[in-house]
């Protein structure tokens, strides 16, 4: 039963503190969309999740509405495409990333995930055709998100994946110019992908997964920010503590909704994602966490430690405020989403080697990074395989969402508007990766992944 002091204290967070829930997904299974012919497996997944997600929109918006909790996104995630579509008879998979757009469209959500393909271990037919049909599905689309799993503790790396993402992400690029490269905003590549992570642009409807569920994507780095002002000064037992505190209020209001909104629509509720998901919007920013924790900037010494302390204090008091915890969990450190990242890559403090050095702590890896039009895809398949490393010898979801962004060079700024922010263009290393990258095969999973 909740009290008036915390009826209170939740509205100040939402008033003065930039709490929200950032996403309501609905995860919907299409195995039963499948056809031989591509248009009639259409046309089953328009009706499927138009059908299915009618009322998601609204049911959101009736919860902000009666609870005054602002629910930022309402979004869908659907089963890899490539499993769908590879038993149809096409060649090309756009068709079905187009029809995708148009579920999103009709029910009104704001983005729908599972354009996807998971190659850890090798190459479907379906695989093959989904990643050619990437950069083009993404040109044409405005709602479809697009990912991919390269590699996971149990199977190692799939180097041939990882070579292609760096042509596919430098085509993306290529096709979407005009617009600054933001095909590659909605495009990520994993390791140890979650099948029940709300967040895009990686959200896929694992096929461990129900029939359809709902699964909540909490936020609020601005309420952790503002405890720990009131512990200033002190030890880190007591920063930890507060940290774990706060997680805990902030899961607890994302499984109230998400499990009002699981009644209303009739849909089990999945999981309760603990992610501090930052956004640009001032007092809203994991960096700025950080900073009230003692740091000059983001990206000084101690800057990993902190992520790490932080990470860990939230997944604590958020596993103790709900039994269903999934997804990624902890803390996004994107650079474009992030207020407080911006204006350290800005003023020099925090660079590439830096974020990735982070990201052996974080929720998930290098995210949102704008880098110069010129990069080399093998460079930037080197950066892939890097933080795939960092996901399968960890036993951790790590992955890659970098914009290479034509015609601009380190010091330009990109904006791409929305929760997706702006960016300053970051260096990249300028020594070649080719020959590591051209070898291909498989990188063999580490010796631990052997625990059965």
């Amino acid at each position: 039963m909740l009290n008036s002091y915390e009826i209170l204290e939740t509205i100040k967070m939402i008033e003065h503190e930039n709490l929200d829930i950032r996403t309501i997904t609905m995860g919907i299974s299409l195995f039963d969309c499948i056809h031989s012919d591509g248009n009639i497996a259409r046309q089953k997944i328009y009706d499927k999740i138009t059908h299915l997600a009618e009322n998601l929109v609204k049911v959101g918006e009736n919860i902000e509405i009666e609870y005054g909790i602002p629910i930022i996104h309402k979004r869908i995630s659907v089963t890899p495409i490539s499993m769908i579509a590879g038993a149809s008879d096409e060649e090309n998979y756009v068709k079905f990333a187009e029809i995708l757009d148009k579920c999103a469209e009709t029910v009104g959500v704001n983005f729908i995930g599972g354009f996807s393909a998971l190659v850890h271990k090798g190459y479907t037919k379906g695989d093959i055709k989904l990643i050619a049909s990437i950069p083009e599905a993404l040109k044409v689309t405005n709602k479809v998100c697009s990912s991919v799993n390269v590699g996971t503790t149990k199977a190692g790396i799939n180097m041939n994946a990882v070579k292609e993402m760096g042509q596919i992400i430098k085509k993306t690029a290529e096709l979407t110019a005009d617009n600054d490269a933001l095909g590659c905003a909605k495009l990520v590549v994993f390791a140890n992908a979650a099948e029940d992570n709300p967040f895009m642009a990686g959200a896929f409807h694992g096929v461990g997964e129900p029939e359809c569920v709902i699964n909540m994507g909490v936020s609020g780095p601005g309420v952790v920010k503002a405890a720990l002002e009131k512990v200033k000064g002190e030890p880190f037992d007591a920063v930890a503590e507060t940290i774990k505190k706060t997680a805990f209020k902030i899961t607890r209001m994302g499984q109230l909704v998400g499990q009002e909104a699981s009644r209303r629509l009739n849909v089990p509720f999945g999981i309760v994602d603990l992610s501090l998901a930052p956004t640009p919007a001032v007092g809203d920013s994991v960096a700025h966490i950080l900073e009230e924790m003692g740091l000059e900037s983001s990206g000084a010494p101690g800057t990993t430690a902190a992520l790490a302390m932080l990470n860990d204090a939230v997944k604590k008091g958020g596993t103790m405020a709900s039994a269903h915890v999934g997804g990624l969990s902890g803390a996004f450190i994107p650079v474009s989403e992030d207020a407080g990242m911006i204006d350290a890559v800005e003023k020099g403090a925090l660079t590439i080697e830096k974020l990735e050095a982070m990201t052996c702590v974080c929720s998930v890896g290098l995210d949102m990074i704008a880098i110069p039009g010129d990069t080399s895809a093998e460079s930037i398949s080197g950066i892939i395989a890097d933080e795939a490393a960092i996901g399968v010898i960890n036993n951790k979801t790590t992955a890659v969402r970098v914009i290479p962004v034509p015609g601009k060079k380190v010091g330009d700024n990109v904006e791409f508007g929305g929760l997706l922010g702006h960016a300053p263009v970051m260096a990249v290393n300028k020594f070649s990766s080719a020959d590591f990258i051209n070898r291909g095969g498989r990188i063999p999973a580490p010796i631990h992944s052997l625990r059965n």
